[in-house]
């Protein structure tokens, strides 16, 4: 039986990839189901430092499977799909979407459940749910806004435009946007990147804004006073390397 999610480890990051290319990834409760439990063994995993998020063939996702809500999809349990996001969202490493072609709806809800999103320049991003009479369930409603602004989220809903790489990174919901043929190396340089900085850094960074974000400035910094780690334990080992090689 096919993989609906691939995981593939690299040099101490995973790469997820959404393996349904057929049917350009769209999103099922069994993709989700393997999506879950690929999370789940990732939190434990420390060896792995940086998570990749992608879509297999030609886009990352284009949304929900319409057929599998027509018939009335066999969900585990009431918010199940938004717990697996959060879930998602709350790995204590970071967590990359990387984004080529269609976007859509339940997509457009997975790849804000990422720390952040970089396109490839055929990315199209989308919010439908208005089109079918459908309210999302996933978090589209408070992630969105967060990212974009409460008045650019509401025109892409009430809209449900498409919108390009361009205009998802003016808008914020993408960082930056690579043309698609140096989209595969960008991404790998980007996770490389990351997992060369201390694991114990992001796990309390991403633990730190969590907390504070959207709240009164001043109980931010007292909470960063009185609740951040400060060092960690690699930090003397990293220092002295440093150090090093100025010898």
């Amino acid at each position: 039986m096919t993989e609906l999610v691939l995981r593939e480890d690299r040099d101490g990051w995973t790469l997820l990839t959404l393996n349904r290319p057929d049917k350009l990834n769209a999103l099922t409760v069994a993709m989700f189901r393997e999506l879950r439990d690929h999370v789940a063994d990732l939190r434990k995993d420390d060896s792995i430092g940086c998570v990749v998020l992608r879509g297999a063939g030609k886009c990352f996702s284009a949304g929900h499977d319409l057929g599998d809500i027509a018939e009335g999809e066999a969900v585990p349990s009431r918010g199940w799909h938004s717990e697996t996001l959060r879930m998602l969202e709350k790995l204590p490493k970071p967590v990359i979407a990387a984004v080529h072609g269609h976007c859509y709806t339940g997509a457009l809800e997975v790849a804000l459940a990422a720390d952040f999103i970089v396109a490839a320049d055929s990315a199209r991003f989308g919010d439908t749910h208005a089109k079918w009479a459908l309210t999302p369930v996933w978090g589209i409603s408070q992630r969105l806004p967060r990212r974009v602004g409460i008045a650019t989220a509401k025109r892409l809903m009430f809209t449900a435009d498409m919108i390009d790489a361009d205009e998802a990174v003016r808008i914020g919901l993408a960082e930056y946007a690579v043309p698609l043929e140096r989209f595969d190396a960008e991404i790998e340089a980007l996770a490389n990147k990351i997992v060369a900085n201390s694991g114990f850094s992001h796990a309390a960074n991403k633990r730190l804004l969590e907390a504070t974000d959207g709240g009164p400035l001043d109980a931010g910094l007292q909470w960063e006073v009185t609740e951040s780690e400060g060092h960690g334990p690699d930090m003397q080992e990293r220092i002295a390397a440093f150090m090093g090689k100025g010898k």
